[in-house]
């Protein structure tokens, strides 16, 4: 087995062996990557089901942030000898949102609409944030910048939600 380089100073009191660490790293990937695919699945559903062209614009455009994030994802975890999923994540909250939100979308309230889209929102931000803050200081520090960045990058969507739904 290749020897893994641990690039996180703060790695050294970690218990975990080269091959656990590179496994724990490559699971956290593969997370991000299933709450992407959510949102990719999701939106695209949104956007070929809403008659508004506002929010098929947005959805649209949040649809291929993602796209792009998991591309990102891919890359990262591939440097780690895994294979990114191409499965959605298994949380029945989760699974669960979208399904509501396509009832609303179908339904044609917009608010209601903007509200499931922030709870699936909401649920991107917790896994990104159990990413970063659970006890993960093994992580290299490029990739914990990488996925910071990208939290960042869909906290500007979850607000953008918010802000609309606020509207209604």
């Amino acid at each position: 087995m290749d020897t893994f380089m641990y690039n996180n100073p703060s790695e050294k009191g970690n218990n975990m062996n080269a091959e656990e660490t590179r496994d724990r790293i490559i699971e956290i990937i593969n997370s991000l990557i299933q709450i992407n695919n959510d949102r990719i699945e999701g939106y695209k559903r949104a956007a070929d089901e809403t008659d508004q062209p506002d929010l098929q614009l947005l959805f649209n455009r949040m649809m291929t942030k993602s796209e792009m994030l998991k591309s990102q994802l891919s890359a990262e975890l591939r440097k780690y000898g895994g294979t990114p999923t191409d499965s959605t994540t298994t949380l029945g909250k989760v699974f669960r949102v979208w399904m509501d939100f396509k009832a609303a979308v179908t339904a044609k309230d917009r608010k209601a609409i903007l509200a499931s889209c922030e709870f699936g929102e909401d649920a991107a931000q917790d896994t990104y944030n159990e990413a970063i803050n659970e006890n993960n200081s093994f992580l290299p520090v490029d990739l914990l910048q990488l996925i910071t960045d990208q939290r960042g990058q869909l906290r500007v969507d979850h607000n953008q939600v918010t802000l609309l739904r606020n509207k209604e």
